[in-house]
């Protein structure tokens, strides 16, 4: 195009065509990486699910190393203790579901009946034909999904063993994770040009930084929200109060859903099992605890670490669901921190001449000085080559 040409075509339009097509090239771009890790899941979600459990674990490790205690001897202890609780969590709360499953059954049954009652005595007068032609539809049309169901019930089975898989690597890849991240970093910023690295190194401690700070204080606020929650249930007598606050738990570390399924499901229970009243105050002791978390907790755990916005979660959280479900509405808002903390710090000048090891939220490592002639990144010190290729 001349110019001549050029100077034809309106400037908004040839901008508009600019951005236009680096944007699908973008987009393009981020479909096909959002295709190959849909294809490399088994692999791509245990690693994710390993590096937030190094996150709030390697704190405990430095702890132990500054101490004096061997890396190695600190990885195994932490890991040790570490699934030695989560055992011990998940076979009390397995335990707890099996001996109150009984009473609720009962309960749900005078439910039931209490409902059809309401049907055939109250405002709607259901008669007893209508009621008995419903339960005879819903067991013909369970009948008629028996092979639907023995299906699936198979596919659960041959579910089972990858998921047992999927656990193993994530214990491997944890292990690996507590005992050598650092060089694992390191290793990793040798794809970066060497001008740049520094700074990429800089950047990624605060990315590692604000994930720390929100994986640590995601568990603080489960832990609040479960013991809260948990109190009030026993107080009220709900059934399977411990289950529904171990729900409440793992449901906390997926932002806004998570809260609303563990709620919802008390409020059923509640609901189900003592009335309407129970389950109004349920749901009065779930949405105070959220404003607890909300206004108290998070700002005041999070601090300046993780700065996002509300909508920023609700989008991030949404988005994440919708692409790769609940695995995305987990990793969505990590995600978020990480790069919000990350690109921040390459925007700021005080970070551009920052030596990475005064990163605050970095802990000091045990790994091997650099070799003579060597800077951190294992390149060749250009002190060292224009001594060398320079004359003296």
């Amino acid at each position: 195009m001349t110019v001549d040409e050029r100077a034809r075509v309106p400037r908004t339009l040839r901008v508009t065509a600019a951005l236009g097509w680096r944007a699908l090239v973008v987009v393009a771009a981020l479909y096909v990486v959002g295709q190959v890790l849909a294809t490399l899941a088994s692999v791509v979600v245990p690693v994710a699910i390993a590096l937030l459990l190094a996150a709030l674990l390697t704190p405990a490790v430095h702890w132990l190393v500054r101490h004096r205690v061997p890396r190695w001897v600190a990885t195994a202890v932490v890991m040790t203790g570490g699934l030695a609780v989560l055992g011990g969590v998940l076979s009390f709360v397995v335990i707890a579901f099996v001996d109150g499953v009984p009473d609720l059954a009962a309960q749900l049954t005078a439910g039931v009946d209490a409902l059809a009652a309401w049907l055939t005595n109250g405002p709607l007068h259901v008669s007893e034909q209508q009621l008995s032609s419903a339960q005879q539809d819903l067991l013909a049309l369970i009948g008629d999904n028996q092979g639907a169901l023995t299906t699936g019930a198979l596919t659960t089975a041959a579910a089972l063993g990858e998921t047992l898989a999927e656990i193993l690597l994530v214990v491997f890849t944890l292990i690996f994770f507590l005992q050598g991240g650092s060089a694992i970093w390191q290793f990793l910023l040798l794809a970066v040009p060497s001008d740049v690295r520094a700074r990429t190194d800089v950047a990624g401690r605060r990315g590692l930084a604000a994930l720390v700070s929100y994986v640590r204080a995601t568990a603080v606020v489960a832990v609040v929200d479960a013991v809260a929650i948990g109190i009030g249930l026993g107080v009220l007598g709900v059934p399977l109060a411990v289950p529904l606050s171990a729900l409440v738990f793992l449901g906390a570390f997926v932002p806004i859903i998570g809260a609303l399924v563990g709620g919802a499901a008390a409020v059923l229970v509640a609901l189900v099992a003592q009335g309407p009243v129970s389950a109004l105050i349920v749901l009065a002791i779930i949405v105070g605890v959220m404003q607890l978390e909300g206004h108290v907790l998070q700002p005041l755990l999070l601090g300046r670490a993780v700065r996002l916005h509300p909508l920023a979660v609700v989008l991030a959280v949404a988005t994440g669901l919708l692409v790769a479900g609940i695995a995305g509405a987990l990793f969505a808002v990590p995600l978020l921190a990480v790069l919000n903390s990350g690109i921040r710090s390459l925007r700021s000048p005080t970070d551009e001449h920052l030596d990475p090891d005064e990163v605050r939220g970095s802990e000091p490592e045990e790994s091997a000085p650099p070799e003579p002639g060597h800077d951190r990144y294992g390149d060749p010190d250009a002190s060292a080559i224009e001594a060398h290729v320079v004359p003296t």
